[in-house]
């Protein structure tokens, strides 16, 4: 059971923001050595803003997932307003609208894509080392589907930091969050451990924010899970992370990339960040501190820092709600208007405000 007691709604805005804290303070170092970020940032690494220009700047991964808010709102808006919708498509046609934000236009086969209230934040145009699958799966132009792949043997992380919002959906059975997962997957990457990643990364969400699991219940569950979609390395990395996590010496950055991998990859870096959610809790711990730690592992390595410290992020605050930030830190954001303004929205609509 969980030993930290917060609303729905809290735990929808510790999700968003925390994961862009993690990608805000993991992007920095996304494409350094550990020991080129030893030599810039000392032998601790990057361990908080202080150490950071600011504001805070989000990378691909927290626009992606903002967009996929967006996504999801357009969806339940149109049910609201009793015309049926596909969810997946107008999870597309959101990913369309971030694609044209990267100065990129959708080629003539795509759908239009009228714009909506989050197309006018300035801050997510920002062009910052976007995952190149998730950009040649759109510019396809093609509505990929896991029948009719586009990226067929692509795996990249990219489908998984953007997948915590399709957790945060209420009222939802676990079958069809999974199923939308996948499929959103799909849009841009065709690998089977790209899909099942997203999947499993929604589920513990969405146990986190709207179920009775605790942190390791949640992550444990998800190891079951992966033993059972077919995917072996997803198992294989999900359930080293976990079983590293339970014994007491605690791995170094190189230690983590040599256990786990690097990140790159979606089940590396879904295992990198339950690794690091893990290993961060101890006894008499707050969730602030305990962000703080979980960041500063899923951060520190030779790998994909920004994606590694988002999806953790992501877990913390679904985890502990907005009691998981450390103080002043959310503000720091140069997006943190827009992520509240999501957060807001979404809790609004799915009626969390209210309960």
């Amino acid at each position: 059971m969980r030993t930290h007691e917060t609303s729905p709604a809290d735990r929808v805005r510790g999700c968003l923001t925390g994961g862009a804290l993690g990608d805000a303070i993991g992007g920095p170092v996304e494409f350094m050595t550990w020991s080129t970020i030893r030599q810039h940032y000392g032998d601790s690494g990057v361990t908080g803003p202080d150490q950071l220009p600011q504001p805070l700047m989000v990378t691909d991964d927290t626009q992606m997932t903002l967009y996929t808010v967006d996504g999801l709102l357009e969806a339940l808006e149109w049910a609201n307003d009793g015309v049926q919708s596909d969810e997946t498509a107008c999870l597309w046609l959101a990913y369309l609208r971030w694609l044209r934000t990267q100065s990129l236009q959708p080629p003539s086969s795509a759908p239009s894509q009228p714009g909506r209230w989050i197309d006018a934040h300035d801050v997510l145009h920002n062009q910052r080392a976007p995952g190149k699958a998730c950009i040649s799966g759109l510019m396809s132009g093609e509505m990929g589907t896991t029948f009719r792949p586009v990226n067929a043997d692509s795996k990249g992380c990219g489908t998984v930091m953007r997948s915590a919002p399709i957790g945060l959906l209420p009222h939802m059975p676990q079958e069809a969050l999974s199923r939308l997962a996948v499929n959103a997957s799909a849009l841009t990457h065709g690998h089977p451990s790209a899909h099942q990643s997203a999947a499993i990364f929604a589920l513990v969400i969405n146990d986190l924010v709207h179920g009775e699991s605790d942190l390791r219940t949640a992550l444990e569950r998800a190891v079951e899970r992966a033993a059972e979609n077919g995917v072996p390395e997803l198992e294989q990395r999900l359930r080293s992370a976990v079983e590293l996590a339970a014994k007491s010496d605690v791995l170094d950055p190189s230690g983590l990339t040599a256990a786990l991998g690097e990140g790159w990859v979606a089940e590396e870096s879904l295992a990198i960040a339950f690794y690091a959610a893990l290993r961060a809790q101890q006894d008499g711990r707050s969730p602030a501190d305990t962000f703080r730690a979980a960041i500063n592992i899923a951060v520190n390595h030779d790998g994909d820092s920004d994606s590694t410290g988002s999806i953790a992020g992501n877990i913390l605050g679904a985890a502990y709600g907005m009691a998981a930030l450390p103080d002043g830190w959310a503000p720091l954001l140069d997006a943190a208007d827009v992520i509240e303004e999501a957060a807001q929205r979404f809790n609004k609509l799915t009626g969390l405000d209210e309960a």
